[in-house]
């Protein structure tokens, strides 16, 4: 399977949430990394835009009755950039969570900003 796009983690938030995830949660995001990994066009299934948030989405994973969203960004259209993650226990988006991943995402553009 051919990969159309790339995926790193900023900083330790994501890594974190998946290390204290049990076996099936974590191979189910495994899953869903595949599935954005290998997909010429992603389905809103799996990512969504943040309306409101200058290129924030959320990847949209559910096992079970349990429901994971992982704040993202694109970068150069083919690198999908990992932030913050948390379970979704309720239907609005957590702004606490939002808030978070806009300043980790305007954290990772000015560190990239710095290197150059």
């Amino acid at each position: 399977m051919k990969e159309e796009r790339g995926i790193i983690f900023y900083k330790h938030y994501f890594i974190d949430f998946y290390v204290n995830q049990n076996e099936k949660v974590q191979l189910k995001i495994d899953y869903v990394f595949m599935v954005l990994k290998t997909m010429k066009i992603i389905p809103n299934s799996f990512i969504k835009h943040i309306s409101g948030s200058e290129g924030l989405y959320e990847v949209r994973i559910q096992y079970e009755r349990d429901i994971f969203r992982i704040f993202c960004c694109f970068e150069k259209g083919n690198i999908i950039v990992l932030f913050n993650a948390f379970q979704k226990k309720s239907q609005k988006l957590p702004m606490k969570e939002v808030r978070k991943a806009i300043i980790l995402k305007q954290e990772y553009i000015q560190s990239k900003k710095e290197i150059q």
